[in-house]
């Protein structure tokens, strides 16, 4: 095979966009990381008031820090304190590119809404937090990210989903009815988007150990998966520098369940 036909992970003078990338622990700031080490600028949000009310715990120095690496791998970085809660931050998270790094041309829906919830327990409020970040928030960046973009190849939207496709999650009603609306989402707007060259795609990474699984958890999932440990950060990381890439253009409109089993 003549080099014509070889496909490079540079993105190199790229510009990615990433939500939910507060916690050093965390998948947002695994995918943060693996861009800049193949040369993009990064824009992430965050939002520590999720953390501390609902995540695990907030991780106060966090962004700093993560905006410090990122910056001593030589690339440009802004950060952003957002709450994609609210109506109109996705023109303002793109607005907020352009005008610190320039125009993105990748954008990662990572920034996640869960909280326990049983038939028992849902609720209207509950299920509308969800809907606002897991569902809205992707789908009106996705399409600000599409009507901004210049056309041509090149473009990328990668949203994570959830394993709510693969087994049933009777406890997390919300999280599973957002994200399965998120996988349906993504198909019918790779088709629609494909003729401006840009590729969407979801990421189901399955169980990740961000900090959220106890010890008790941790032994249920193990006795379970193949390669004999829990999936990492890095592994979707690896995962998204991949479908950002030109290794992953001929890509689109497909749910990866990358869960090591």
């Amino acid at each position: 095979m003549g080099d014509e036909h070889l496909v490079s992970l540079d993105l190199s003078g790229k510009v990615a966009i990433v939500t939910g990338a507060g916690r050093l622990r965390g998948i947002g700031a695994a995918i943060c990381l693996a861009l800049a080490r193949h040369g993009a600028d990064v824009l992430f949000t965050h939002w520590p008031e999720y953390d501390r009310l609902y995540g695990n715990g907030e991780d106060v120095t966090g962004a700093e820090v993560l905006a410090t690496r990122l910056r001593a791998m030589g690339v440009n970085v802004h950060a952003l304190e957002v709450d994609l809660t609210q109506p109109g931050t996705a023109s303002a998270i793109m607005d907020a590119a352009a005008q610190n790094l320039g125009a993105p041309s990748i954008l990662v829906n990572n920034a996640a809404h869960s909280t326990l919830d049983d038939y028992q327990t849902l609720n209207e409020a509950s299920l509308d937090a969800h809907y606002a970040v897991n569902l809205r928030a992707t789908a009106m960046l996705s399409v600000e990210f599409s009507r901004r973009f210049d056309g041509g190849a090149g473009g990328r939207i990668i949203n994570l989903s959830s394993g709510q496709g693969v087994t049933p999650m009777p406890g997390e009603l919300a999280y599973a009815a957002t994200k399965g609306a998120v996988e349906a989402f993504t198909v019918s707007l790779a088709s629609g988007v494909a003729e401006r060259g840009i590729t969407v795609n979801a990421i189901d990474p399955g169980a990740t150990d961000t900090g959220w699984i106890s010890d008790e958890l941790k032994s249920h999932i193990l006795s379970r998966m193949a390669f004999g440990r829990i999936g990492e950060p890095e592994d979707t990381a690896r995962l998204v520098v991949f479908l950002a890439s030109d290794a992953g253009q001929w890509i689109t409109g497909q749910v990866i369940h990358s869960r090591g089993a």
